[in-house]
Order: C-alpha cells, then sequence, then structure tokens
C-alpha cells in the first residue's frame, strides 16, 4: 500500500499548509482528503505535490507492505 507519511513532514519542512495547497496552488479538498487517508491520487496530483514542494517523489510517498504497521503521520493543523 501506499501512504503518504511523508507529504506531511515534507510540507512542514517547506513551510507549506494545507490551506495553501488550497488556496495558492489549486490543489482540491478531495485530494487532501484521500492524502490523508491514503487513497488512490493520481499521478497529475503526485507530480503536482513534487513541483509545489520542490522535491522528489520518495519525499512524499512510501511503499509499506500490507500488514506492516504504519507510524502515526505527522499531519499540520
Amino acid at each position: 500500500m501506499i501512504v503518504y507519511d511523508r507529504l506531511w513532514a515534507t510540507m512542514k519542512e517547506r513551510h507549506v499548509s494545507q490551506y495553501k495547497l488550497l488556496k495558492e496552488y489549486g490543489v482540491s479538498a478531495g485530494q487532501l482528503d484521500r492524502l490523508r487517508k491514503n487513497g488512490n491520487v493520481s499521478t497529475y496530483t503526485l507530480n503536482a505535490l513534487c513541483s509545489i514542494l520542490h522535491c522528489r517523489l520518495e519525499d512524499i510517498a512510501e511503499f509499506v507492505e500490507d500488514g506492516e504497521p504504519q507510524s502515526e503521520p505527522n499531519r499540520p493543523d
């Protein structure tokens, strides 16, 4: 399963809030909700996030085997 726990840490490092993604960069609320829930997102969205955050894919997403314990993500409020 793909998890987006690293996204929240990268956003914090880059001083980019969820509000900023919504208002300044046009990321939809639905996409953010799917990211929070480790749901399906398009490669278009992943590409946009990498461009916005000036990072690599592995800075926002990680593959975790099903059944592996997941750490609690550091999500910005």
